[in-house]
C-alpha cells in the first residue's frame, strides 16, 4: 500500500460570489502556472459543498459554480494539463471525511482560525461550519495531494490535514501510509487592496471583478479611496491603494516612471492627480484581461463546453478517489 505516488498539486476555490482581483493574484494566477510545472497532476476543485455553509439558495450556488469554471478556463486553465471538477461530483469525499472525523479531536476543530473568524464576522455557527476543516482535510487526502498552494494565513488547514492523515494511518494501519501526508506550497501572492484600502474581500464589499470593462470599470475605479491632495500636488506613495494596484499590472521600468509622476504631481509638464492615476489603472486592468474576457464570452455562449470539462475532470478525480477509499475501507474493516 506504500507504492510510490506522483507529486500532485491539489487546491480548491469556493463559489461564493463573483471572482475578483484578490482571487486572481492570490490563487488563480498561481494555479494556472502550476499546470505547466506539474502537467497532468494539477487538480482543482470547485468547493460547492463548502459553499453551502454560507450560500443557501440552489440557483445562486449553481450560478457561482458555473462562473468559477468559466473564469478558470477563460484565464488559461488547460484541461489537457490540469483537472477541474465540482467537489460534489465526487461524493466519495464525504465518506472519507467521516472516516477521518473518527480520529480527529474536538480540540483541533475548536482551534480553527476560519471558524473563529467567521463567527466574529456574524456568520451563524452551524455544525457544518464547525466540521469544515474535516471536509477540507478529506478534499486534500482523497486525491493524494502532495503539494497544496496556500498563503500563510491558510497554513493551518494543511497542518490539520497532516494531523488527520497521521492519526488515521496510526490508528487504522499501524503507521503505514494509507493517506498521504500533504505539504504546503507557500505562495508569494501580493497584498491586493480593495476599493477602501483594506484587503480585497467579498466580506468587505470592496472588490474589483475580474472581467469588468469600459465605462463600468472606470466608474468603479473612481471609487477607490484616496487622500485629498489637490491636482498638481505630490501624491503619497506609501499605503496608497491606487499606486499599490498599479504595481500589480506594471513592470519595474514603467512603475518607476509612474512613481515619479506621483512624487512630482506632474506628467510631461502637465498636472498629474488621482483622477489621472485612476484612469491609468482602469486602462491597465481592462487591457490585462482583454483576451480572457473574449474567451469568457465564448464560454458563456457555450455552456456545454464548460460542462464537458467538469465532467471529464470529475471522471479523472473519481478514479483516484475510489482507489484511496478502497485502501481506507480495507484497513477500517468496511470492506
Amino acid at each position: 500500500m506504500s507504492e510510490k505516488r506522483p507529486a500532485r498539486v491539489l487546491s480548491g476555490v469556493q463559489p461564493t460570489g463573483i471572482l475578483h482581483l484578490g482571487n486572481y493574484f492570490g490563487a488563480i494566477q498561481q494555479h494556472i502556472a502550476l499546470q505547466d510545472e506539474h502537467p497532468g497532476e494539477a487538480y482543482y476543485f470547485i468547493a460547492n459543498y463548502h459553499a453551502m455553509t454560507t450560500v443557501h439558495d440552489g440557483d445562486t450556488l449553481r450560478g457561482y459554480v458555473h462562473d468559477v469554471a468559466i473564469t478558470y478556463l477563460a484565464l488559461g486553465l488547460d484541461p489537457s494539463k490540469a483537472v477541474l471538477f465540482r467537489q460534489s461530483d465526487v461524493p466519495e469525499v464525504l465518506e472519507l471525511a467521516w472516516m477521518i472525523a473518527t480520529v480527529t479531536g474536538m480540540g483541533l476543530l475548536q482551534r480553527a482560525h476560519s471558524y473563529k473568524d467567521k463567527i466574529q464576522n456574524g456568520i451563524t455557527p452551524s455544525a457544518g461550519l464547525f466540521y469544515y476543516p474535516v471536509l477540507m482535510g478529506a478534499d486534500i487526502l482523497l486525491y493524494d495531494g502532495s503539494l497544496v498552494p496556500v498563503g500563510k494565513d491558510q497554513l493551518q488547514h494543511i497542518e490539520f490535514a497532516q494531523d488527520m492523515a497521521t492519526a488515521f494511518n496510526h490508528s487504522y494501519a499501524g503507521g503505514e501510509t494509507i493517506l498521504r501526508r500533504p505539504e504546503p506550497r507557500l505562495s508569494k501572492a501580493p497584498y491586493v487592496p480593495g476599493l477602501d484600502g483594506r484587503k480585497m474581500s467579498k466580506s468587505y464589499d470592496n472588490t474589483i471583478p475580474l472581467f469588468l470593462a469600459g465605462k463600468r470599470l472606470r466608474k468603479l475605479i473612481g471609487k477607490v479611496v484616496t487622500d485629498s491632495a489637490e491636482l498638481g500636488q505630490p501624491l503619497t506613495i506609501k499605503d496608497n491603494t491606487v499606486y499599490d494596484l498599479l504595481k500589480l499590472f506594471t513592470d519595474e521600468e514603467e512603475m518607476a516612471a509612474i512613481g515619479e509622476h506621483f512624487r512630482s504631481g506632474s506628467r510631461d509638464g502637465q498636472p498629474f492627480g488621482y483622477g489621472h492615476a485612476k484612469q491609468l489603472l482602469a486602462a491597465k486592468i481592462d487591457a490585462h484581461f482583454g483576451e480572457a474576457r473574449e474567451r469568457r464570452e465564448h464560454l458563456v455562449a457555450h455552456p456545454e463546453e464548460v460542462e464537458a470539462v467538469l465532467a471529464e475532470g470529475a471522471a479523472k478525480a473519481r478514479t483516484i478517489a475510489r482507489a484511496t477509499l478502497a485502501r481506507c475501507r480495507a484497513v477500517c474493516g468496511l470492506r
